[in-house]
């Protein structure tokens, strides 16, 4: 793999003594650092190293991928650069040398990312990486997940795979160069291994299939598919949709296939040139003696426990315990202890034909379904009122209690990665316990089931999610698994679909899950399968003795997410497909008695929803809330209850409850204010009182002017009658001026009084006027309004009349002839002036509209007499009243 060359300034040693011809690898000097003799020439210098590295090339979705070993981590077992453009990953595969007794794979997958990649320093306190963060757990399962049914069955060796992302430019993805590169290590390796695989992620932007997406296109893009495979059959496949149909995802499965079999020959290919040979490790394999006693031993009281459907989940654990117990007895009395050693792992086996064989030959299952049946389903939702949504869903012995958390943008997740968004405002938390299980237990922080399965249950949801800008809220569900007896990921799919709808989310349909698996007949010479049943909503118990564990979930109109995960070396891509139908059967029985519990968002009633508020500031104003080290920001939440977030120009606050909000906006609002809309409603002080209205100081120091016609629908005398200095108010913005003058008012937010058609009632008394010859025809006429009703303010009110009704009132009212002539002479102008002032009734208007009422009442209070002069102060604004009182201001001129 390597070879020296020297440039020699002394004479070389002996042949003998060489490097070489010792069996040495590499070296990194030719001599052999013995010193030299006295006398003899000075030591020769340092030789240079030249690292044999091999190298493909190849073409896959128009991107060029290259792989490379040989130049870096040449002690590991098995080393590979695989590089997509500027991005580089380094996947390594190292194996114990012993072989300690158990009987499972020990098999670590770790996937790191780290902040050199992309020429960044660690934003953390020791300005380094610490644990593995969410996404690197994902990535190392997703790696995992197609590898290991590869290994050969009884390969108990411990196994690490380490991929590490060596450089990055943001625009692809690592996952999967990450798990193409570990396949390819493993591949040049000396482990035993079924390789290779090849892994591919597909995207659909218009309707069209775009292989490799950037993270760009897959922003836009309505399918984000993962699939690993082998030359024929499916290893691996995890989905993230909006809503795609079952036929189109067949048919992008059958896509992905074609094109992830580009990987496989250049690992080929590598291995040939560059690979070792693979060593004979140990097996620990079943006799076929072994499983042939277990089972004279074992299998008629395990048919017995599996045929009878009365049996519980721990009612049937038990009983295939004691069985296992008495088995053991038997070997101890017998003193066979190497057979005692693997006994437990015969015993599983033994279980395991005989419940695949029954369900092959019976159609029937453990439980007494039917393949195709679903479990028994329970669905509550509204079970913790004090929360913003919760739910409860139960299929089967399988529950999960799910609860919703409504928040901020500002409470949305950073995500510290190299690629992707940067905050992800939706997030689902799934917890297992040990009690869900029966079990003793402890919590030790993030677990990688946990985060898969609850990272699956997420991406179903996301699909139906309101887009942001319409809901802005941050929301969190809580999974939390109450009992586990298969699919629980599937159950906090469709308990967080219904706890998002008790929420009040505007969901666009609900989403269910179902977990589909599989039991096949195997021919063990070929390997081929002979017979196989696909079996819908599987236990626990199924999911360990099948095949497969497909879980799908999605809405009426499609598929959201799945996410399909293996036992043998591969499943042909023909049953992947049958199983959609399977899926899609099941998940519509389920969405019925979801959509029966609850079908639309649940409206609120306000005492347990959350509000939201988003203002606009400038940031100077918004530095002056927060005050130095925010200490001002902190003082409102601690005594208001709500929670404020700054971000450039724009201040958020979320409160529990309306009541919280409505103190926390007073809050900001008398320290900068907001800016003011017409239409807003506000609340002030009242600073003082002038005789046409009141100045209002609000909005964090801002005055506007409330004007007594402002004040009540009513007519108001005195603007003391209803205000004074200090009052606190709430009114309404109803104009603005370019000079920035507020106008103010008060009768805006109360109801409009109902009214008949009489205005304005006057007492039952004829009008009189002393001088005026207008006055006297007004005084002959008849009274025609109702009684006086008392107003609100005691204000004595007057009936207005226009011309013509007082030209018709003085035909029909008998009048003396003699004074006719008079009156007449004395009308000339009157009805000349009446002529022309009709014309201007529009500018008259405006112009009563800009004058001050009591400037107006002033002017004709002189000639309108009630016994005593009337002290009227606010007059209806329309043209009737116009008209009236420019021809009396025109007559008293």
């Amino acid at each position: 793999m390597s070879s020296i060359v020297r440039r020699a300034r002394s004479s070389p040693l002996p042949s003998f003594l060489a490097w070489r011809a010792l069996g040495f690898r590499t070296i990194c000097s030719g001599g052999l650092g013995i010193a030299a003799p006295s006398g003899s020439p000075a030591a020769s210098s340092a030789g240079i190293k030249v690292l044999e590295s091999f190298k493909e090339e190849f073409e896959v979705g128009s991107r060029v991928v290259t792989l490379e070993t040989g130049k870096i981590a040449r002690f590991a077992n098995g080393s590979v650069v695989l590089g997509l453009d500027e991005t580089k990953i380094l996947a390594t595969v190292t194996c114990a040398k012993s072989d300690s007794p158990r009987d499972f794979l020990p098999l670590t997958v770790d996937y790191q990312e780290k902040m050199f990649a992309q020429g960044l320093i660690p934003n953390t306190y020791m300005r380094r990486e610490g644990a593995p963060k969410e996404r690197e757990l994902l990535c190392g399962r997703l790696i995992d997940r197609p590898i290991r049914p590869l290994f050969p069955s009884g390969f108990y060796h411990e196994v690490q795979i380490m991929a590490n992302v060596l450089s990055s430019d943001g625009k692809q993805d690592p996952d999967i160069l990450a798990a193409n590169a570990a396949s390819a290590a493993l591949m040049l390796s000396d482990v035993p291994w079924g390789g290779p695989i090849g892994v591919i992620r597909l995207g659909r932007i218009g309707g069209k299939i775009v292989v490799n997406p950037t993270m760009d296109e897959l922003n836009s893009s309505d399918l984000h598919l993962i699939y690993a495979c082998t030359r024929d059959k499916t290893m691996m496949i995890d989905v993230q949709a909006r809503e795609i149909t079952e036929k189109d995802l067949a048919a992008a499965l059958r896509l992905a296939h074609l094109e992830a079999v580009k990987y496989i020959d250049p690992q080929i290919r590598l291995a040939a040139k560059a690979g070792k040979q693979k060593k004979e490790y140990k097996l620990s394999m079943l006799s076929e003696k072994l499983l042939e006693k277990v089972s004279d031993l074992a299998a008629t009281r395990v048919e017995s426990v599996f045929t009878d459907p009365s049996y519980g989940k721990f009612e049937r654990g038990e009983a295939l315990e004691n069985i296992g117990e008495d088995v053991q007895k038997v070997f101890e009395e017998e003193g066979d202890q190497e057979s005692l050693s693997i006994l437990p792992k015969a015993v599983d086996t033994v279980r395991k034909r005989i419940v695949r064989s029954r369900m092959i030959s019976d159609g029937f299952r453990v439980d007494g379904r039917h393949l195709d049946e679903v479990r028994p389903i329970y669905c509550e939702t509204h079970y913790l009122p004090a929360l913003h949504g919760s739910a409860i869903f139960s299929r089967g012995d399988t529950q999960a209690l799910c609860t919703i958390t409504l928040g901020a943008p500002g409470d949305a997740q950073s995500l510290d990665s190299l690629v992707g968004p940067p905050k992800k405002r939706f997030m689902l938390h799934y917890t297992f316990p040990p009690f869900c299980t029966g079990e003793v237990g402890k919590r030790l922080g993030l677990n990688r089931r946990e985060v898969g399965h609850g990272t699956l249950a997420e991406k179903a949801l996301l699909a139906v999610m309101p887009p942001e800008e319409n809901f802005p809220y941050t929301v969190r569900i809580n999974s939390e698994v109450m009992a586990s007896d298969g699919s629980t990921s599937m159950a906090s799919v469709c308990g967080g679909s219904m706890a998002l709808m008790d929420a009040g989310i505007p969901l666009r349909a609900h989403v269910a899950g179902v977990s589909i698996g599989l039991v096949t007949d195997v021919d063990p010479s070929s390997g081929e399968i002979k017979d196989y049943r696909i079996v819908t909503d599987i236990l626990g118990l199924e999911d360990h003795l099948g095949d497969m564990d497909f879980k799908i979930a999605g809405t009426r109109n499609g598929v959201t997410a799945s996410q399909l995960d293996i036992k043998p070396a591969g499943i042909p891509l023909d049953i992947v497909c049958e199983s959609l139908e399977n899926a899609r059967k099941a998940r519509l029985q389920i969405l019925d008695h979801m959509e029966r519990e609850i079908n639309s968002p649940r409206v609120q009633d306000g005492t347990n929803s959350l509000r939201l508020a988003t203002l606009k500031y400038t940031n100077d104003a918004l530095r002056s809330l927060s005050g130095p080290m925010g200490v001002l920001k902190r003082k409102i939440e601690e005594e208001t209850g709500a929670r404020l977030f700054i971000d450039d120009g724009t201040l958020t606050i979320v409160a529990k409850n309306q009541a919280v909000m409505d103190k926390a906006q007073e809050k900001v609002d008398y320290i900068i204010g907001r800016e003011i809309v017409v239409g807003g409603v506000y609340k002030g002080t009242v600073t003082s009182i002038k005789e046409y209205g009141a100045f209002v100081e609000f909005n964090g120091g801002q005055q506007g002017l409330l004007h007594m016609s402002e004040l009540s629908h009513e007519p108001v005398s005195k603007v003391s009658d209803v205000l004074h200095i200090g009052k606190y108010i709430t009114m309404q913005c109803i104009d603005t001026d370019v000079r920035g003058n507020i106008k103010l008012s008060l009768k805006a937010l109360l109801p409009k009084p109902t009214s008949g058609p009489e205005s304005f009632p006057v007492e039952k008394e004829t009008v009189s006027v002393e001088t005026s010859s207008f006055g006297e025809t007004v005084a002959r006429l008849p009274s025609v309004v109702e009684p006086p009703q008392k107003s609100k303010l005691a204000v004595p009110a007057v009936v207005i009349r226009t011309a013509v009704e007082c030209d018709e009132a003085e035909k029909s009212s008998p009048v003396d002839k003699n004074a006719k002539p008079k009156r007449a002479a004395a009308m000339k102008p009157d009805r000349k002036l009446k002529s022309t002032a009709s014309k201007q009734t529009v500018k008259e208007d405006e112009a009563l509209n800009s004058t001050d009422t009591e400037e107006t009442l002033d002017d004709c209070g002189e000639t309108l007499t009630l016994g005593e002069k009337l002290k009227s102060t606010s007059l209806k604004n329309n043209n009737t009243a116009s008209f009236f009182f420019m021809i009396l201001t025109s007559l008293k001129r």
